[in-house]
Parts: C-alpha cells; sequence; structure tokens
C-alpha cells in the first residue's frame, strides 16, 4: 500500500532545521521530496557532527532533519539553473521556501513566479518575523526566537548569568517544521475540491507564541502573577539596571500558584531521578495517598493562594522530597504506577534509539547510509491503517540525484552534459572527484 501523499511532488527550497523537518513529515506520509540545494550545499551539512571527509558535507544534524528526500544541486544565480527548477515546479504539487523575504524574489522562486508557471502550486514560505511590521525582512534562528519571546525567560534557566538556550532541541524550529506539514496538507485537501493552489504563510515568530498560548494568554481580570509583574513593575526594574539573575528571582518569586509544586516536577530518589505529572485533582489526591502524604490541600476550606496555603504547600513540597530520597526509584516508580499516577524515570534521550518502547511502537527507525553506515533515527510520528507512512530512506548524499531528476524531466545526455559543464547543475559530491 501506497503513503497518502504517494503521487504527490514537493520541492524544498530550504536549510538547515526548520523548513527540512517539514519536508521529512510530507516524506513520511509519502511525497517525492526533492530538496534543491545550492552547489556547497545545505549550511546544516556542515553541522556537528561530521561524517566521513570534509568533502562530502555530510553530518549528523543533516541526517538527523533530511531522511527520506532525494538531493539535487543547483545554481540559482544562473539563468540556466533557474530554468531547471521552474520546469521542475512546473511538474510539482508543493514548493517548501524558508529564506528572508527578499530572497526567494532574487532567485526567481517566489510564488508570484512559480505560480504563474503552475497554477496549481502550492506554496509555503517559511520567514522568522512574518511579512509585515518593522522587523520582516530580519533574518532568525531558534536561538532569537526563544530570547524575542520570552521562551528563554520563561524556561528559568540561568548559566554564566544569563538566560540559557533551551538547549535539547530547538523548539521554535520543530514547532515551525509541524506547522508547514499542516499548512501543506490543509492546502492540498482545499486544491482538490476546489482545483486551485495558494500560497501559506508561517514564521518563526507565530510557531513561538503559539506553544506559548499558556502562559502567552492574558485575561485582564485574573491577570497572573507574571503578567503584573511584567506589566506593572518591570519597566522600573528594567531602568534600574539589575543584574539578570535578580530580574528572575522577582519574576519567578511571582508564581503564587503552589498546585502543581509538588505533583508536577521532578525528585531525586536514593539512587535516581524520576518525573510525576498529577495535572488533574484526582490524580494529586492519588498520589498524595499513595505516599501518605499530609496535604492540607484536600481539607474543607483549603485556600492555596492565602499565605498561609502557600506556606502549606512549600513544606509538603519539603516532605516529598524528604520521602522520596528515601527509597529508590524502582519502589516509587512500582508504587505510583500501581496507584494510577502518571510516573518516569529520567532518561537521556540518546538511550532512546535503543528504547523498548519506542522500538514497538516504529517510533525508532534504521537507515543505511553510505557514509554514516547504520543510523537509528526518530520515525514516522504516527501510523496510518490505509495508507501507511514510511521512512525507509536515509537522507541524500549532496547531489545525489541531480542526473535522475534531469531525466525524469526529460532533459536527454547532452543537454545534461551542457548544463553541469555550465556549473548550473552539478551532481553527487566524491571524495575522488570532488564534482
Amino acid at each position: 500500500m501506497s503513503g497518502p501523499l504517494d503521487g504527490i511532488k514537493v520541492v524544498e527550497f530550504s536549510e538547515i532545521i526548520a523548513g527540512p523537518v517539514s519536508g521529512v513529515l510530507l516524506s513520511d506520509l509519502g511525497a517525492d521530496v526533492i530538496k534543491v540545494e545550492p552547489p556547497w550545499g545545505d549550511p546544516w551539512r556542515g553541522s556537528p557532527t561530521r561524517v566521513g571527509p570534509p568533502e562530502a558535507k555530510e553530518s549528523r544534524g543533516f541526517i538527523a532533519v533530511n531522511r527520506g528526500k532525494r538531493s539535487i544541486r543547483v545554481d540559482l544565480t544562473k539563468p540556466e539553473g533557474v530554468k531547471v527548477v521552474h520546469r521542475l515546479v512546473s511538474e510539482s504539487d508543493v514548493v517548501l521556501v524558508n529564506h528572508r523575504p527578499d530572497v526567494p524574489y532574487k532567485l526567481r522562486i517566489d510564488y508570484e513566479t512559480l505560480s504563474e508557471i503552475n497554477p496549481r502550486i502550492i506554496y509555503c514560505e517559511l520567514t522568522a518575523f512574518g511579512r509585515s511590521g518593522p522587523e520582516s525582512a530580519k533574518p532568525g534562528y531558534d536561538i532569537i526566537m526563544q530570547a524575542r519571546t520570552g521562551l528563554m525567560a520563561t524556561n528559568g534557566t540561568i548559566d554564566e548569568g544569563v538566560p540559557r538556550v533551551i538547549r535539547g532541541t530547538p523548539p521554535v524550529d520543530f514547532a515551525a517544521g509541524y506547522a508547514v506539514s499542516q499548512g501543506v496538507l490543509a492546502a492540498l485537501f482545499h486544491r482538490e475540491r476546489t482545483g486551485r493552489g495558494q500560497k501559506i504563510e508561517t514564521s518563526l515568530l507565530s510557531n513561538a507564541l503559539y506553544i506559548q498560548s499558556l502562559p502567552l494568554t492574558y485575561v485582564p481580570s485574573a491577570p497572573s502573577a507574571q503578567s503584573q509583574m511584567v506589566l506593572e513593575e518591570f519597566p522600573a526594574v528594567r531602568e534600574a539596571g539589575l543584574p539578570y539573575p535578580d530580574v528572575d528571582a522577582l519574576y519567578q518569586q511571582n508564581d503564587r500558584s503552589p498546585a502543581y509544586r509538588p505533583y508536577y516536577r521532578t525528585f531525586q530518589t536514593e539512587d535516581w531521578v524520576i518525573a510525576v505529572g498529577c495535572l488533574s485533582e484526582p490524580l494529586r489526591k492519588k498520589m498524595a495517598d499513595a505516599m501518605g502524604l499530609d496535604d492540607p490541600r484536600f481539607s474543607p476550606g483549603y485556600d492555596q493562594q492565602s499565605e498561609e496555603g502557600l506556606e502549606s504547600a512549600r513544606q509538603v513540597v519539603l516532605e516529598a522530597e524528604r520521602m522520596f530520597l528515601e527509597k529508590p526509584a524502582s519502589h516509587w516508580i512500582d508504587l505510583l504506577e500501581r496507584a494510577g499516577v502518571p510516573v518516569a524515570p529520567l532518561k537521556f534521550v540518546e538511550e532512546m534509539v535503543f528504547d523498548e518502547q519506542a522500538i514497538a511502537n516504529g517510533m525508532i527507525v534504521e537507515h543505511e547510509h553510505p557514509l554514516a553506515g547504520t543510523v537509528r533515527t526518530a520515525g514516522p510520528i504516527f501510523k496510518m491503517s490505509d495508507s501507511p507512512t514510511a521512512s525507509e530512506h536515509s537522507s541524500p548524499r549532496l547531489g545525489e540525484h541531480t542526473l535522475e531528476v534531469l531525466a525524469a524531466l526529460g532533459y536527454d545526455a547532452n543537454e545534461i552534459e551542457t548544463l553541469l559543464e555550465s556549473g548550473a547543475v552539478s551532481g553527487i559530491v566524491s571524495p575522488n572527484s570532488g564534482a
């Protein structure tokens, strides 16, 4: 059986992480994703850790976000190269672009140009700050959006006196990649009903804000303590020039909601760290009963926002911390699971490529890469009963499919040779030839 997007051709003009992630998601659904790279390749090919000789331009970072695609090398500064991609677009369904707003026009891959060539094309443009406003022309990366939108500050981790970037994953990039794929799927459905293509716009900024909807949402009649601090006190704090750790202390101390403190956090046990996640009152009661925690929150008339309520919440936290230290993680996991409490041991992400649960559900897949050998990575994010998703191929070598794609577009051998000689296109990077 074929994937749900079997027969859909996607042309990806994207690099680094956010745009490429969307291409992987569409490839998992069966789309033929053709990654158009400049002669020097996607810059992310140079990310740590390199694989193979330097001239091969392969890296673990690139492999992680480009599996299942085909790669062609095209010089879009040459008219002949532009003609190649225009012919490719004329036979395609979707175009993905993540550049500064002015770049597509310079390279002749803007929506206006490509929709003239193929009116049914679905064109998704991912920018940093959106198309409008005073910052629309600025470039942006995940770290910029973490800082710019409050994600970094809200995370509350300080390193050498300044807020530390969320390092385990680039959350804004991945959120934007998911958004692009969702928009493309909606536009494909719309085209199926109307026959019309269209342009989709999303941005790193919009996705950084959306994934922070919980702290972001402002209700004037019931503002959070942090909202009041930021809106009412922060201007004076900033003018006073306080060092960032002092500002962060003021921001964090305004969290007067003790509801989650003992019930939605990590704890050190006798031998390892575990996490508990009780986001409902019944679950919190189950955890307290299972552990024998004396929590006054379950008593009639308890006011969790009063000073007395806050102090009692702090005492419950201290008591829970003391109890967890007395016995190993396995004891607490068994006890809490039997009580129906969500609990898990802390793991490092590097362990997950051999995780039994993940492997049993196809969440970890293996590919053979010509330079890296057997690669394990995250697999498709969902299963479909009638049109199964699949992840059969590793990331492409730079220019690996140039000749193949040109031939499929109808270029004959002489035309392909002319294009190669002009430098408008180039094939796979070979350690021997350097081509």
